[in-house]
């Protein structure tokens, strides 16, 4: 009987510690699962942040670059507006030196000559601002005179400030060589070479 007693008492052990272990096991892998699921969980986050981190930085070095970029065309058309500005007051100091030097009397009068052997100008006139008017009026007359040119009409407009026009067909069609009209051509002409000359220095 006591035989019985002990191994029904080894059984129990057994049985238990069996029973112990299993349960155990459960655990471990419920546990060990939980950690798996827990850490793919985390990887996973972790390359979703990664993955926004290098988006969010492409974004943001390619905003940048965008940026750089546009700030050295800004500067650019800055630059070549300044350039410009520049050119064109420099041709207006020229334009503005030669219209008050005595050569100006020698200019519209060349100019006439030039107009005069065309067929279209029968009657032209020379228009003037008043003041260069005033001015110039004799030596102009006295030269066109001289060069058989008497036929020459000088008139005032004070529409303009330097430099003149000439009028043929009875005012019908000017050619502008006003100070400012002179200035924007030479302008217009020389900006395309100068910003040229620039880019060639680059």
């Amino acid at each position: 009987m006591e035989i019985q007693l002990q191994e029904l008492i080894e059984q129990i052990k057994k049985d238990g510690v069996d029973a112990a272990e299993a349960k155990a096991a459960d655990i471990l892998a419920a546990a060990k699962a939980e950690a798996e699921r827990i850490v793919a969980d985390a990887k996973a986050q972790a390359d979703r942040m990664i993955a926004d981190a290098k988006n969010e930085n492409a974004k943001t070095v390619k905003s940048g670059e965008d940026a750089i970029r546009q700030a050295g065309r800004n500067l650019l058309i800055s630059f070549r507006e300044s350039v410009t500005r520049e050119l064109k007051a420099i041709v207006s100091d020229n334009v503005n030196a030669v219209y008050s030097s005595d050569a100006f009397a020698k200019l519209i009068v060349n100019a006439v000559e030039s107009w005069m052997g065309k067929p279209e100008s029968d009657d032209v006139s020379v228009i003037l601002n008043s003041a260069d008017l005033a001015k110039l009026e004799e030596a102009v007359l006295a030269e066109l005179k001289a060069k058989m040119l008497g036929g020459v009409t000088l008139k005032a407009n004070d529409n303009f400030d330097g430099g003149f026009r000439i009028a043929v067909n009875n005012g019908a069609v000017y050619y502008d060589y006003s100070a400012e009209a002179v200035t924007d051509m030479l302008s217009n002409y020389l900006s395309p070479r100068v910003i040229a000359l620039l880019k060639e220095a680059e």
